[in-house]
């Protein structure tokens, strides 16, 4: 069976009222040469987001006894696709799915990690967020250079693209369910040494999230002290088949 040139990833929780929509979308706006293959994720659902997927024509649904995170949900699958190249993507579809298309020349033009960046010179914001969560945002991200990233990176721009092998790497080697697996696989792309190019999106940011701050916010803090603490202890450290895949893509790093 030929593999399709893209498989999209989306990560849903209590969709059942839009992951249709989402989905029919999706097909109708990524028209790529080779195919494109959506994955739906439903990370514990109590409604029918599974269901409703499988009706609007998902390729795969996969779907998680209980509720374990964001993270938890991409990384499910991720190791699931078929495609070439991989990429995930909110149910909200703040990004539009045409723009994928971008981060998908970048990945067939030789990177093996590419993400949207929300600050970017040519970003465009079409609707802006509600100030506490934009200044929580930015907050996180200082945060994160000062715990594991030394050189600023939009970890939470809710669109990335992954070279196929690259991807399996990354995703079997990451552990944080939560919010804060973006920072997880950017150090994990900066560790292995993987090439990594940031490009702009537009951005329609929607008034309903996922991201609960006063619950959430702790969490993700703790996972940025976890993500630090796996890295000093060996625990991200490859195995000799990851190393060989590395190896052969000419990666500089294979720690």
């Amino acid at each position: 069976m030929t593999r399709p040139a893209l498989s999209v990833v989306v990560p849903a929780f209590e969709e059942e009222g839009h992951i249709a929509a989402a989905v029919e979308r999706l097909r109708e706006e990524l028209l790529v040469a080779g195919g494109v293959e959506i994955v739906v994720v439903d990370d514990g659902s109590s409604d029918a987001t599974a269901e409703a997927a499988r009706r609007a024509g998902a390729d795969q649904v996969l779907s998680l006894p209980v509720n374990r995170g964001k993270g938890a949900a991409v990384r499910a699958g991720m190791l699931a696709s078929k495609g070439r190249a991989l990429a995930f993507t909110d149910a909200d579809l703040a990004y539009s799915p045409a723009q994928l298309l971008r981060l998908l020349n970048e990945v067939e033009a030789g990177f093996d990690v590419v993400i949207g960046s929300r600050r970017h010179v040519d970003t465009t914001t079409l609707v802006r967020a509600r100030r506490l969560r934009e200044v929580s945002g930015r907050l996180f991200n200082l945060i994160s250079r000062v715990a594991v990233l030394p050189s600023y990176v939009d970890t939470q721009c809710g669109l990335k693209a992954f070279e196929a092998e690259a991807a399996r790497v990354l995703f079997s080697r990451a552990r944080v369910d939560g919010f804060a697996f973006d920072v997880e696989l950017i150090y994990l792309t900066r560790r292995y040494g993987l090439s990594l190019r940031e490009v702009p999106v537009e951005l329609a940011n929607q008034q309903t999230s996922t991201v609960r701050l006063l619950r959430d916010g702790p969490l993700m803090m703790r996972d940025l002290l976890r993500v630090r603490r796996w890295g000093l202890t060996g625990v991200y450290d490859l195995g000799p088949e990851e190393r060989a895949t590395l190896d052969r893509r000419g990666q500089g790093s294979s720690r």
